[in-house]
């Protein structure tokens, strides 16, 4: 060893100082190296421990040989070897920074375990408090920015006002309309979370913010599940749709576009279920009460995946919040994809925009720059796939379509992908989609979709489908239904529970999680156009959700025979009213109401209202001391004196019996008659009520 020592200290000095620099500088770039490739997980690990050992191999080449040649003074094969080594080091070094960059980026999808959450006390523009002031709060404590930092918030500034509970987000913001309240605690970006909604549209310019409070607190989100990617998983995709790119990962949201998605990496089969925001479904975080699942929303994403996992019985693996803001720059990354434009069938959208074409805002919303394509199939940029992903008015389903036509997108997005060929557009694409999702997929959990991309590449290559997507479709009916806390009711979906059943059963198949019956029986009709089934459509089958209606100015028998129907103990009461008597009046359960949430109800009938006695109905009676009795008639001593004057004239004007016969001879004496006749036409003639002339008297008559 000594002598070995001896000689590489008699060498070259330049040729020594060559050969340890491109030495060191290799097992350097060499430990960065390996250090940025086991952070790959999952990835072709095989040929990372090849590629590993590879390296290492070539690390003894250089000691060793590049020792000997040095000793020997062969230089030009030292040179060689430190060339080699230090090109080896720079592409090592090279490599290192782009797998990190790559980690990072990917590791940026993985939920924060501390965001901000923040909460704002809103009261409407005109309104100021003081000291009568109260002041809606949500009464779930375990609601961080409707209870936790509203409390917070009012011992920083002191605020004294009144505190009023509310358990529900709607019920409080209709009492601010109703100024109830002066002023309530909202998540920061309420305008996106209810402005949308068709009942608050006008919230971002009705109200002002008084006060607001930050917070960075753990995520209450959090959630953290063992379950490889190159297993069948469950994903619920939350759509945000915000005018600005990027994503805060605050708790609340606008919850306008869900979809569940199940995959399978070993058949390469995904089902996807598009579920209508207006879905009247039990909200789990709110008492299991109805709401449209998109209220759900409002309490955070915790509460959309409990509230869907209850309403399917699938439990959901993975979540992922992404903003269609960043539809945009993903699409023209990808170059645009190719979509079929379904044509409006809106018989008034049709008439302002003509037929052939689909207009919608701009991505901020601004009507006065449209967006307009062609239907049919069509090449889409960015700006027209978020256009098409937004717009509802221009079909007769609203949201039924426009889920549909974001299906389409979230189609030909997952193909396009596949077309990616250089590095710099993997980066950007990254880079977008990163910034403009959240999501609580681990870094180690998305790196295990390698294998699985690998899988559907080659199957691409290979001419196949690289991945076979089976659509589904809830069937629906319609609901008026009664806006929580409120007099108010808006437009619902009803689900059949047959078509849901039917949805969520190939979601099972599609998991393993149950077998796929055979079908062993077959027909066709050769005049009709073969179309893949769509899972779920066309069954209506299964118990419906109903609401109990508004009674107001209905029979009685109608009340009693939806009461009898539908198993409500109908209670009857009658009620003097204004309404038309013998009709209902009105009803202890507004309508609206969930029918299968009650199991009584009283209505009231209208009846004729009484008389009250000790009120006089002629001003006159107050004078008179005698108590009035029913069916009597009321002494009155004028009218008493004048029935006597009365029978005396009838007294003086009765015929004589001379002239009673006179008058019965009538008929005996023509020329009698004929004088009563003129002097009965005389008599017309003067009874005559001719204005300005007194009528005649008994004593002219006389």
């Amino acid at each position: 060893m000594k002598t070995l020592w001896h000689k590489i200290k008699k060498s070259n000095k330049v040729g020594l100082t060559f050969y340890l620099l491109t030495l060191i500088f290799f097992i350097i770039s060499y430990i960065m190296f390996v250090k940025e490739l086991l952070t790959l997980v999952g990835i072709e690990t095989t040929l990372r421990i090849i590629f590993i050992f590879a390296l290492f191999c070539w690390f003894l080449i250089h000691c060793l040989f590049g020792m000997i040649n040095l000793i020997l003074k062969k230089y030009i094969k030292l040179s060689i070897i430190c060339v080699v080594s230090c090109l080896l080091g720079i592409g090592l070094i090279f490599s290192s920074r782009m797998i990190h960059k790559i980690y990072s980026t990917i590791n940026a999808f993985s939920q924060d375990e501390y965001i901000t959450y923040t909460t704002n006390l809103v009261a409407l523009k005109e309104t100021e408090l003081n000291n009568q002031s109260k002041l809606g709060i949500i009464s779930n404590e375990d609601d961080i920015e409707g209870n936790v930092l509203a409390h917070t918030l009012i011992k920083k500034h002191n605020l004294k006002q009144e505190i009023v509970y509310y358990s529900d987000y709607y019920e409080m913001i209709d009492a601010l309309y109703k100024k109830e309240v002066s002023a309530i605690f909202l998540t920061n970006n309420y305008v996106s979370v209810f402005g949308r909604d068709d009942s608050y549209p006008t919230i971002g310019t009705d109200t002002k913010v008084l006060y607001e409070y930050s917070e960075k607190m753990k995520n209450k989100t959090i959630t953290n599940t063992n379950k490889k990617l190159t297993e069948p998983f469950t994903v619920l995709l939350m759509g945000v749709d915000s005018e600005i790119d990027g994503l805060n990962p605050n708790s609340a949201f606008n919850g306008d576009t869900l979809m569940l998605l199940t995959f399978n990496p070993k058949t390469l089969t995904a089902t996807i279920f598009s579920i209508p925001r207006d879905t009247y479904v039990p909200i789990a975080c709110n008492h299991n009460r109805y709401n449209k699942i998109n209220s759900a929303a409002a309490y955070g994403t915790s509460c959309v995946i409990n509230t869907v996992q209850n309403l399917t019985g699938i439990t959901i693996d993975y979540f992922a919040k992404i903003n269609f803001f960043g539809v945009i720059d993903l699409v023209n990354i990808l170059g645009g994809i190719d979509v079929f434009v379904e044509a409006p069938d809106y018989d008034y959208y049709i008439s302002q925009y003509g037929e052939g074409v689909l207009c919608e805002s701009n991505a901020y919303r601004d009507m006065a720059n449209l967006v307009c394509m062609e239907t049919g199939m069509q090449h889409l940029n960015g700006e027209q796939a978020l256009a098409y992903a937004r717009n509802r008015h221009g079909y007769r389903t609203s949201d039924i379509a426009r889920n549909k036509h974001q299906q389409q997108i979230f189609e030909a997005l997952a193909k396009k992908l596949l077309t990616l060929s250089s590095f710099s557009d993997m980066e950007n694409m990254i880079n977008t989609v990163s910034k403009n999702i959240a999501t609580n997929l681990q870094t180690k959990q998305i790196l295990s979709l390698y294998d699985t991309l690998k899988n559907m590449l080659m199957s691409s290559l290979k001419g196949n489908d690289f991945i076979k997507i089976q659509k589904t479709y809830l069937e629906y009916y319609n609901l008026s239904v009664l806006i929580p806390g409120t007099s108010y009711t808006t437009s619902a979906i009803g689900h059949y529970p047959g078509s849901l059943e039917a949805i969520t059963q190939a979601m099972r198949i599609n998991l393993d999680l149950e077998d796929e019956k055979m079908i062993k029986t077959f027909s066709y009709d050769y005049q009709e156009v073969y179309e893949s089934s769509i899972v779920g459509k066309n069954i209506r089958t299964g118990a419906i959700l109903t609401t109990v209606p508004n009674f107001i100015g209905s029979s009685l028998d109608v009340a009693k025979t939806w009461a009898e129907n539908n198993g409500i103990n109908l209670t009857i009461e009658y009620a003097c009213g204004d309404g038309i008597p013998g009709l209902i009046g009105n009803q202890s359960v507004m309508a609206g109401i969930l029918t299968q949430s009650i199991g009584e109800m009283t209505v009231y009938i209208n009846e004729a209202c009484p008389i009250d006695p000790e009120e006089p109905n002629d001003p006159n009676e107050e004078e008179n001391d005698v108590p009035s009795i029913p069916g009597m008639p009321e002494e009155n001593p004028d009218e008493d004196e004048q029935d006597e004057d009365n029978s005396d004239e009838e007294e003086n004007n009765k015929p004589s019996e001379d002239n009673k016969d006179d008058n019965n001879s009538e008929e005996d004496n023509p020329s009698n008659k004929d004088d009563n006749e003129e002097n009965s036409g005389n008599g017309d003639d003067e009874s005559q009520n001719i204005p300005g002339t007194p009528l005649p008297t008994n004593s002219e008559e006389e």
